[in-house]
């Protein structure tokens, strides 16, 4: 059963909270940390971004160590204070097209083990050990894993409850999101909360999935070392953010292709014609409705791709998901794209973006031709994480995505 637990979290005194949490790292354009760097002394940038200070590039184990400097420094000159009594985090984000919530918490790393926090994608071990070290040197986790639970009509309440009442923080960031963080740490409300999570037979990994694996390589290293394991123990634990699975949003990755191969146009449709009944869209901005269904911008036209499923066989759950089957009858077979992750020849285009933009980078002489889809829904992914499966990388953009700097779990 789930172990979802409170801490103490490590979080930005309330007067420095508007300045403090930062978007994931990837997002930043240079130019952008660059402006944070020099104009706002309180951004988590300069925690990550630790050679900033000696105007140095920093990487590797002197990396790590000068990261958990700056942290100390944070918390030396009180931009970061600790609670002193554990709690859970309800946090709440609303932008413009969407309101998420959620609880943050600690989730147990045994857990992770013991496939009662079930995985969907497949990691890379070489990233997982990388992050291990990391965690090790640092001693802090900031960046939570998005789990998902099914919709709890108990934690639907008090989590209503307590977002009447007046949250610790309310800021908004430069995207004109707006931010809400509410303490939960009486003991009546904890423990219903910790005995709702703990009746759920499985909660899910939404994104993470190395940030997980990391954790518990950590935990799992940390416990052969320590004769006195007790299992409590803070590096037995990793910052999470639950939310219910009717919360989540999930868009698709359009797939962008560099090249055909060597094939010519023509060529390239007559062996499509295989798999899928084609039609030209002409310049009719097309994208697919059904399940199956395909888009593909090729040449300045648009074209559906209907898979012929007299043809397909499906065998398992993976068998019917729309990225595996555009991998292996299209991307494999006649792109000779093999490895989805390191492919120099294939980008990625999450939905959540204007669906032209694959049409310009194809127009631009960017890339090829692009490819798109519905997105997957959450039952597709529960199916694939319960039958024990992994899909294809880039299957599936969740949101939301998470800030750095809010709410700091220390082990």
């Amino acid at each position: 059963m789930a172990q979802i637990i409170p801490f103490k979290a490590v979080r930005p005194a309330r007067d420095k909270v508007g300045l403090v949490p930062t978007r994931p790292f990837q997002e930043y354009a240079v130019e952008e940390v660059k402006f944070q760097l020099e104009h706002n002394p309180f951004s988590f940038l300069h925690i990550l971004n630790p050679g900033y200070k000696f105007q140095k590039e920093i990487s590797g184990s002197e990396r790590f160590q000068l990261v958990k400097n700056r942290y100390l420094e944070f918390k030396e000159e009180g931009i970061f204070i600790q609670d002193e009594v554990p709690a859970y985090y309800i946090y709440k984000t609303i932008s413009r097209n969407q309101v998420y919530s959620g609880i943050i918490a600690a989730t147990s790393a045994n857990d992770y083990e013991n496939d009662v926090i079930r995985k969907h994608e497949d990691t890379i071990s070489h990233r997982e050990q990388l992050f291990k070290d990391y965690l090790k040197t640092v001693g802090f986790n900031t960046e939570p894993v998005l789990l998902t639970y099914p919709d709890s009509d108990v934690i639907n309440e008090i989590t209503s409850e307590v977002m009447q009442e007046r949250p610790e923080y309310e800021f908004s960031s430069l995207n004109r999101d707006v931010h809400y963080l509410w303490i939960v740490n009486d003991p009546e409300r904890t423990e219903k909360i910790r005995e709702e999570f703990a009746q759920m037979e499985a909660v899910y990994i939404a994104d993470g999935h190395h940030r997980s694996a990391s954790s518990w390589l950590l935990a799992k290293e940390s416990k052969e070392k320590n004769p006195q394991h007790t299992g409590e123990e803070p590096y037995n634990f990793f910052l999470s953010y639950m939310i219910a699975q009717s919360n989540l949003k999930l868009y698709e990755f359009n797939r962008l292709i560099k090249d055909l191969n060597g094939l010519g146009k023509k060529e390239f449709l007559m062996q499509l014609d295989e798999w899928f009944r084609i039609e030209n869209r002409g310049t009719e901005f097309y994208k697919p409705s059904k399940k199956h269904h395909f888009s593909m911008y090729l040449d300045g036209e648009y074209y559906s791709l209907y898979l012929r499923k007299t043809n397909y066989e499906f065998t398992d759950s993976l068998s019917t998901l729309d990225p595996y089957i555009l991998y292996i009858k299209v991307l494999r077979p006649l792109l000779r794209i093999e490895d989805l992750k390191n492919d120099h020849r294939i980008s990625y285009l999450p939905g959540r973006n204007e669906s032209f933009d694959v049409k310009k980078q194809v127009d631009e002489g960017n890339f090829a031709v692009g490819f798109g889809m519905l997105p997957l829904t959450f039952d597709e992914i529960k199916q694939i994480a319960d039958a024990g499966l992994t899909m294809p990388p880039k299957s599936t953009c969740i949101e939301p995505k998470l800030r750095s700097g809010l709410t700091v779990y220390e082990f």
